[in-house]
């Protein structure tokens, strides 16, 4: 389906060939960093801005907030926000993502969804969506991060007897899920290595009289504090010698540049789900 025209006022100097995007979530963190990220890149253009009902943001410049005058006002009315757009890139709350993509598949506009605490109901829904529209989903844009993906599954392999394993992830007090989504892929990844379901090994709490640790198990621990951007480490303890493998994330910079990767990645595609490994070319 071919995008609508851009309003006029819509990042006034891109290119004319340059690729319209929409923003969900425009006033949030993550939201901003996006917007900055979109305006200073030559090969993409400002083309709608969404934020919930009743946001101080609607209907201000989407740049307002860094300093910056994009041309585009910040609207909580959905089809208003991507009418002009084809890639729509979302990093918000499951039910909103949800909603976004509901009418992304309506209009035939193509998504890159970094939203995180998404459920497996969720995940089945995307995955239907996409036999429609062309979706990249993954908890986590960053390059280093799905780069670490590759590593885990190697290490896992090699390392399946005699190691515990357990992942460490920090993120900054205002986080809402834990563990992170990038956690949970990273043990993902390694269940799946190993040939286990994740659902049945993962041991998220433990507290009192827990026993010895089933070496079969993958444990997780969340710490929240301050504002780190996000931290993750998997470790696996054998005898006599331990593995860490970390990414240490200084900015949300190298998601926004992710996510933009993605969305070049989906610029010539119309269906089907893919992941950060289908964008960097890491299968």
């Amino acid at each position: 389906m071919a995008a609508a025209s851009p309003p006029p006022d819509a990042s006034p100097n891109a290119p004319p060939s340059a690729l319209p995007i929409a923003i969900a979530g425009a006033s949030g963190r993550m939201g901003r960093m996006l917007i900055d990220a979109v305006m200073q890149a030559e090969d993409f253009r400002l083309a709608g801005a969404l934020d919930i009902a009743g946001s101080p943001a609607t209907g201000r410049d989407a740049g307002a907030a860094i300093g910056c005058a994009t041309g585009v006002t910040v609207t909580d009315d959905l089809r208003q926000g991507l009418s002009a757009a084809r890639v729509l890139i979302d990093f918000t709350r499951p039910e909103g993502t949800m909603a976004h993509l509901a009418l992304c598949r309506e209009l035939g506009v193509a998504a890159v969804v970094g939203t995180t605490g998404l459920g497996a109901e969720h995940k089945q829904q995307i995955a239907q969506i996409a036999r429609s529209t062309a979706i990249v989903l993954a908890p986590n844009m960053s390059a280093g991060v799905n780069l670490v993906m590759k590593l885990l599954d190697v290490a896992a392999r090699a390392l399946k007897e005699g190691y515990d394993i357990e992942v460490i992830e920090t993120h900054h007090r205002h986080k809402v899920d834990a563990p992170s989504g990038t956690a949970l892929q990273m043990g993902e990844v390694i269940a799946r290595a190993l040939g286990r379901d994740l659902a049945q090994c993962a041991v998220f709490e433990r507290h009192g009289v827990t026993g010895e640790r089933d070496p079969s198990t993958i444990g997780f621990s969340a710490i929240r504090g301050g504002d780190i951007v996000g931290d993750h480490t998997v470790l696996f303890a054998g005898t006599g010698e331990r593995i860490e493998i970390t990414h240490r994330s200084a900015s949300r910079v190298t998601y926004a540049q992710g996510a933009l990767r993605a969305a070049r990645f989906l610029a010539d595609r119309r269906a089907g789900l893919f992941d950060m490994n289908d964008v960097l070319g890491l299968r």
